[in-house]
């Protein structure tokens, strides 16, 4: 295990050097020791850092669940970048080519993939992008298994893809892992529109960068291709190469707006804690406050992946170390961002009437034990322990929380402190 991880860190975040030595005396097994562990300790944090994880400098959990994730084959670096000397095409007008295609998919889906990929970055700068059919372009796409271009693919569920920076040769081709499941639009499988985009990224000349949400973060993560739009981290870099697009396309009616944190008439959809932290939701979107009051927004899919488009409430219970968001009539419960077994489940599981359609509202007490279950008007307390709603319930809000008596939107107790629809956010 501690080889596979030099090997994974030294392969994807330092450089190789070179030594030499005329009158050279091997080393000792402790000096052997002292030299090798120190770099590997400090690129072990620098991964951490980057993903934003503990930095311990050791082989914890979190961190080899990260390593897990599929990825891009691209090394790890910070922020947005771009390749060393910023290599970028020449000219606004590129060819592609679709040298052959994945079983998984119609070659239809497979054609509209790539061009809606391709046009993602087309839709913020002044680049165009034609295909053809025969001859060399930019950019060569193809799927394969083993191939000879000195980066081989590990097998499914590890490097989706790999891409080069523009250049003469192979330079802005694309490589997909045939021993992937690619799908159209299904999160049971990797979307072909979604690693296409970030590896044609790489293409243009864009490595990787370390803002979560970003579509050039090198991790996957599930979005409904419909819903996608480019982060501002991706927009900033993709322009500091190629500029800004002199006749923007306007954006599709369907994607939401990013909601801005200080709108004074910001109505949260729901307010929780997580390991320390708090989180607020609106639309697709959350904001993350850490303890040190360090806020940044993300698209909702870019953690929890299986999750809802966007949802009604949320609560955290730490003593089960769960996280709960509703939508609808529906309930999802992530240990982290990982969902747990038999979730989805429906809100009867909470011992609520079929009758109940949403939950505007949840919040746990850690000093009773109990969950309060916002409906409206009206709302339940469910004991945790029990496993079972309290008797006596619904309540009418007002008659427990006395001065309440519009709709609660989105709870939080913080020192025993209610936020609801009726008091302004500011972050």
């Amino acid at each position: 295990m501690v080889a596979l991880f030099q090997n994974y860190i030294l392969s994807n975040f330092a450089k190789t050097f070179f030594f030499c030595n005329i009158n050279y005396k091997p080393p000792s097994a402790q000096e052997r020791f002292r030299r090798e562990a120190s770099p590997l300790t400090e690129k072990m944090k620098e991964m951490q850092k980057f993903f934003g994880l503990k930095v311990s400098g050791k082989l914890d959990k979190e961190t080899m669940e990260m390593m897990k994730k599929p990825r891009c084959g691209g090394p790890d670096v910070a922020a947005y970048s771009t390749f060393g000397g910023k290599p970028k095409w020449q000219t606004n007008k590129l060819t592609y080519r679709i040298v052959n295609y994945t079983p998984d998919m119609s070659k239809a889906e497979v054609d509209e993939s790539m061009e809606k990929a391709l046009q993602v970055w087309a839709n913020v700068t002044p680049l165009r992008f034609t295909r053809i059919y025969k001859g060399t372009a930019d950019i060569m796409i193809s799927f394969a298994t083993n191939h000879g271009d000195a980066s081989p693919f590990d097998g499914p569920q590890g490097t989706l893809a790999h891409a080069f920076a523009p250049s003469l040769g192979i330079g802005g081709d694309a490589h997909f892992d045939d021993d992937e499941f690619f799908t159209f639009r299904s999160s049971k499988g990797f979307v072909l529109f979604l690693v296409a985009a970030h590896e044609f990224g790489h293409s243009l000349g864009l490595s990787h960068s370390d803002v979560p949400g970003a579509l050039m973060f090198p991790t996957y993560s599930f979005t409904d291709p419909d819903r996608f739009s480019l982060s501002s981290d991706d927009i900033r870099g993709i322009q500091s190469l190629y500029g800004k697009d002199i006749t923007p396309i306007q954006p599709h009616p369907e994607v939401p707006t990013t909601p801005k944190a200080c709108d004074p008439n910001l109505i949260l959809d729901a307010a929780t804690t997580l390991r320390g932290e708090t989180m607020f939701f609106k639309d697709g979107f959350f904001w993350r406050r850490s303890p040190s009051r360090t806020v940044t927004q993300l698209p909702i899919k870019s953690f929890w992946a299986s999750a809802p488009d966007n949802i009604d409430a949320a609560y955290e219970d730490p003593v089960q170390d769960k996280l709960f968001l509703f939508k609808g009539k529906q309930v999802w419960a992530f240990n982290g961002s990982n969902l747990e077994r038999g979730y989805p489940k429906t809100l009867s599981s909470f011992g609520l009437s079929s009758l109940v359609r949403k939950v505007s509202a949840a919040v746990y007490d850690k000093n009773s034990g109990k969950t309060l279950l916002f409906v409206d008007k009206v709302y339940y307390s469910y004991d945790e322990r029990a496993k079972k709603m309290d008797r006596g319930y619904p309540q009418q809000v007002e008659s427990g929380f006395p001065g309440l008596t519009g709709k609660v939107t989105a709870a939080h107790i913080q020192e025993h402190f209610f936020m609801c629809s009726t008091f302004h956010v500011f972050m």
